[in-house]
């Protein structure tokens, strides 16, 4: 599995040597846009509409738009400085809750952690008294150049670090519109709701639920490539290629094209006896 992050995590004088995993990964089903005409992949190019032409990455900067076409530039130091003043940090286990008390509205995206070298001990220790409290650790982390805040718990004997959205993050749910305030529900509706509640009422068994539609897509996708319902683009990208068919290939055509550009040896000129025969004459 792949290592996405190395710190440690502390609660009080503890310290734990840790790698960060990923939990979860996207499996939608990607899609390409192509030209209906042609065929040809869709081809996507930053451009500045000022200049009007394409511009590459060294070109570009970053800025905060703090008003409508006002900005304040950022300096990829400055940025980067700021970045690594919070990955120096450990990651601080400040609080211990009930994971009951945190809404799931909060959770954002989870992440094993495995104990680095020489981290198994406390790593136990962590778990262990996790479990044996039936808490949860509150703390902060910076993943991918944001500081996240991540509630710290035990998932199948692995901890897990859960990143949770701050408050400002959720938005009001008083800003939905069209919610009844009070809605009067007759008693015999209510009883036959709650009666079907019941009926439908399981344990939680993840295994049964399947992503219905991927399935049915990947099929369609199968069936036909099978019946040969498929098209092949040209690749007329101007990049250089990189594998290593194409760069034999430039190479030999290289070759090729100096021995074309490369000048012929003079031909020595024939000695004749000419000159020789006339002084004799």
């Amino acid at each position: 599995m792949h290592t996405m992050w190395k710190g440690t995590i502390s609660f009080g004088l503890v310290n734990i040597p840790v790698k960060m995993h990923a939990a979860t990964e996207n499996k939608d089903v990607k899609l390409r846009q192509l030209h209906k005409e042609c065929e040809t992949p869709i081809k996507y190019e930053k451009t500045c509409p000022n200049c009007d032409k394409e511009v590459g990455n060294d070109d570009i900067v970053k800025a905060y738009e703090y008003a409508k076409n006002k900005f304040v530039i950022l300096d990829e130091e400055e940025l980067k400085e700021l970045q690594k003043e919070q990955k120096d940090k450990a990651v601080e286990i400040v609080d211990f809750v009930k994971l009951e008390e945190i809404d799931p509205i909060y959770f954002e995206k989870s992440y094993y952690l495995s104990p680095n070298e020489g981290g198994g001990n406390a790593y136990g220790l962590l778990r262990n008294s996790l479990k044996d409290t039936g808490k949860i650790g509150v703390a902060k982390m910076m993943i991918r150049s944001k500081e996240q805040l991540a509630v710290i718990r035990v998932y199948e004997n692995t901890l897990v670090a859960e990143t949770i959205h701050y408050p400002d993050e959720v938005r009001d749910a008083g800003d939905v519109p069209n919610v009844p305030d009070e809605v009067t529900t007759a008693q015999k509706e209510l009883d036959t709701a709650k009666m079907l509640i019941d009926q439908l009422t399981a344990e939680f068994d993840p295994e049964k639920y399947k992503d219905d539609y991927r399935a049915s897509l990947l099929e369609l996708i199968e069936e036909k490539k099978n019946n040969e319902e498929t098209t092949t683009a040209d690749d007329k990208s101007k990049e250089t290629p990189d594998n290593v068919t194409d760069l034999m290939g430039a190479l030999e055509a290289s070759l090729d094209k100096a021995k074309k550009d490369k000048p012929k040896p003079k031909q020595p000129k024939k000695k004749t006896t000419t000159a020789k025969k006339k002084k004799k004459a």
